[in-house]
C-alpha cells in the first residue's frame, strides 16, 4: 500500500500490488530457511506453497477488506495519519482470523506443519 500510494496508483492497483507482494515475500520468507537447511529448490517451493497459501490469502482478504471498507483509507496520502492508522488497524484485525486459520491447519498436520516437518520438527 505504501508503494502504490507513493506512486499515486488507484485502489485496484494498490490492492493488486499489496496482494502480489504479500504472496511473494510470504513464500520467500518460508523458503529461505528451507533452502539454508539444504532443501532442494523445487521441494522448498512446494512446501512454501502448501504452508503459506491459505494463511496469506486469509491475511490479504481480511486486511484489504478492512481498508476498502474504511472511508477514505485508500485515498489518504502517506503524510496522513488516516493512512497509517487504518493500515495498522487493518493488519491487526487480519491477524486474528489468520492466526485461527494457521492454528487449525497445524492441528490437522497441514500448513506450517509441513515446513516444520521439513526441518525435522514434530517427528
Amino acid at each position: 500500500m505504501v508503494l502504490a500510494t507513493w506512486w499515486g496508483w488507484g485502489n485496484a492497483a494498490s490492492v493488486a500490488l499489496a496482494v502480489a507482494l504479500a504472496f511473494f515475500f510470504g513464500y520467500l520468507l518460508s523458503m529461505v530457511p528451507l533452502l539454508r537447511a539444504g532443501t532442494a529448490l523445487g521441494a522448498a517451493i512446494g512446501i512454501a506453497l502448501v504452508a503459506d497459501t491459505l494463511s496469506i490469502a486469509t491475511m490479504e482478504v481480511v486486511d484489504n477488506a478492512v481498508l476498502l471498507l474504511w472511508p477514505g483509507a485508500l485515498d489518504a496520502g502517506l503524510g496522513d495519519a488516516l493512512f497509517w492508522i487504518s493500515l495498522a488497524i487493518a493488519l491487526a484485525v487480519a491477524w486474528g482470523p489468520t492466526f485461527l486459520v494457521n492454528r487449525a491447519l497445524i492441528r490437522r498436520g497441514k500448513g506450517h506443519a509441513h515446513a516444520h516437518a521439513a526441518h525435522g520438527h514434530g517427528r
